[in-house]
């Protein structure tokens, strides 16, 4: 692993971050070194990135906070709200919960020379 459970616990402010076990961490930095590798195009295991430069360490430490927080409680990252009246229900989708950070800026300076992610977005126009 590039970073270590307890430098995810230094990093984070959330208690849920803290008291999170250590084998549960380990598994969140997993997800945030693949996160990073789809970005970039490679997973920071060449010569050339010992020691980890601080820019890719910073966006380790976002990305497996993030998911250490979405991992721990699924309520946290819900953004919708629901109301039922009788019959009648409704969903709304309100600007908060958690985001995944947007580490590109921190990491695209690593970015693999001719590497394109691969994208599952669809452009869809109408007929």
């Amino acid at each position: 692993m590039l970073i270590e459970p307890t430098d995810v616990a230094s990093y984070s402010v959330f208690e849920q971050v803290h008291n999170r076990p250590e084998h549960l961490l380990t598994q969140d930095i997993i997800e945030a070194e693949a996160e990073a590798a789809r970005i970039t195009g490679h997973h920071f295991t060449d010569a050339v990135y010992v020691p980890l430069p601080d820019k890719a360490r910073l966006a380790l430490l976002k990305l497996a906070q993030y998911f250490a927080l979405v991992n721990s409680d699924e309520t946290s990252v819900s953004s919708y709200q629901s109301e039922k009246m009788g019959d009648y229900s409704y969903t709304i989708s309100t600007n908060g919960g958690i985001q995944k950070p947007d580490v590109y800026n921190l990491l695209q300076e690593y970015i693999a020379a001719g590497y394109s992610p691969a994208s599952s977005k669809l452009k869809v126009r109408t007929l």
